[in-house]
């Protein structure tokens, strides 16, 4: 069982900042404290709107920081276009829409096909390890076997909220088909990666689950880090993510 590698997600950092305007705090800075923390890529999402990371931000991150960019983009030309100019190390094609406050659910593979052949066909050509975030179930996990995209991150996010609201059936029920669902695309060749929501109460089971080789976290780190320090928190979550690793092997 490999490593399971941490990508930390600085969209909130940029958050925090854009509440007030100006320069601080700066993502750029939080992507080096990640990686001297043990963070093994970064994550930021350029949203239609701006609401986090702006262009700027990415712009930065792709000249300055040594670690991989992993780019979350909605399936539009604007987004393409940018991928294309900065050529992050990855870009995780999410769903997207302005009046949600976070990404709810996973894209739908299976129903944007013609859609998002073309991206994903020319981010590849382009160098760009692609990824689509969606749901753990069959049907999306073959749809993205069928776009030729080499990764798949599976959205975590029903599991963490069960977990968070103490429905044991329901917590158990998700992680199953997190657990299938990873499997499932190992079978077809995927890579598998997993986020959305993942506190350290939620990380254990997951980071367990043998094929999946990278966890994204991010709003629950900057969260912590307001507590005990971004350095702190990210090294708490490699350690619990290690640990969980450690005991799925043993």
């Amino acid at each position: 069982m490999k490593r399971l590698r941490l990508g930390v997600n600085i969209d909130h950092v940029a958050t925090i900042r854009n509440a007030r305007g100006g320069r601080h705090p700066d993502p750029v800075r939080a992507a080096r404290i990640a990686a001297a923390a043990g963070a093994d890529g970064i994550t930021a999402h350029l949203r239609e709107d701006r609401r986090h990371i702006s262009d700027e931000d990415i712009e930065r991150l792709s000249r300055e920081i040594d670690l991989p960019l992993n780019l979350e983009m909605a399936a539009t030309d604007e987004m393409m276009a940018i991928a294309l100019k900065h050529k992050p190390h990855a870009a995780c094609i999410v769903p997207e829409r302005r009046e949600e406050r976070t990404t709810e659910g996973g894209i739908d593979a299976a129903g944007q096909q013609k859609r998002l052949a073309p991206l994903v066909r020319e981010l590849t050509q382009a160098g760009i390890r692609v990824s689509l975030f969606i749901e753990a179930n069959k049907k999306q996990i073959e749809a993205a076997k069928s776009l030729y995209a080499p990764v798949i991150e599976l959205h975590t996010g029903a599991y963490c909220d069960a977990a968070f609201a103490g429905d044991e059936a329901a917590r158990a029920r998700h992680l199953e088909a997190l657990q299938e669902g990873a499997r499932e695309a190992a079978m077809l060749g995927l890579e598998v990666h997993a986020g959305h929501g993942l506190t350290y109460d939620t990380v254990g089971p997951i980071a367990a689950i043998s094929e999946v080789m990278e966890l994204n976290i991010g709003h629950f780190l900057i969260g912590e880090a307001i507590f005990s320090g971004l350095d702190s928190a990210i090294r708490r979550m490699r350690a619990a993510m290690d640990e969980s690793r450690a005991q799925a092997i043993a």
